[in-house]
């Protein structure tokens, strides 16, 4: 299996090699960029009410434009991202079209909005990458705060969890 990266509206060079690494640690997979390796954001994804960017949204438009046999795919967005419940995401997924989307956006500030240390930030774009990349195969949120797939309500909850599955979501990935 191979799992595709594609940055989207961005250079996300640096992004690209450390999920390239990270994610071929984590999954049983080969890592490698999309063709093409970068395309637009959307604007039609834009939303003017909220100035944010609709995650559902680009997830279709990539469905669009990310040829089937080059997925799964992961897009890296740095723009700031929402869905119609919530205030942000940091990524969605589509299980169905096997894409998925993350934003550095929020990623970068401390809890006071500070910038953070580059190893918090690249800490924090793999468990992001990892998250979705395993809604993409299946999982569901998990209720154990240390495991990746815990739903991360803000940047705190995203610090706190692993970058690892924990035994139930190992588990249930292997089954799949």
């Amino acid at each position: 299996m191979t799992i595709y990266l594609c940055a989207l509206g961005c250079d996300a060079s640096a992004e690209m090699g450390l999920l390239t690494r990270e994610l071929a640690q984590v999954f049983p997979a080969r890592v490698e960029e999309a063709r093409p390796r970068k395309l637009p954001v959307p604007p039609e994804s834009f939303s003017r009410r909220r100035s944010q960017y609709h995650s559902t949204v680009l997830l279709a438009w990539m469905a669009g434009k990310i040829p089937a046999n080059q997925r799964p795919v992961l897009g890296v967005v740095q723009v700031d991202l929402f869905v119609e419940e919530l205030n942000f995401v940091f990524g969605e997924a589509d299980p169905l079209r096997r894409v998925a989307v993350i934003s550095t956006y929020r990623l970068h500030s401390d809890y006071s909005g500070g910038e953070v240390r580059p190893d918090v930030y690249q800490a924090r774009v793999v468990k992001e990458a990892v998250h979705e990349l395993g809604h993409v195969f299946g999982l569901g949120h998990c209720p154990d705060p240390r495991c990746v797939m815990h739903f991360s309500n803000s940047i705190l909850d995203t610090d706190r969890k692993s970058k690892e599955f924990c035994r139930r979501c190992r588990m249930a990935f292997r089954i799949r």
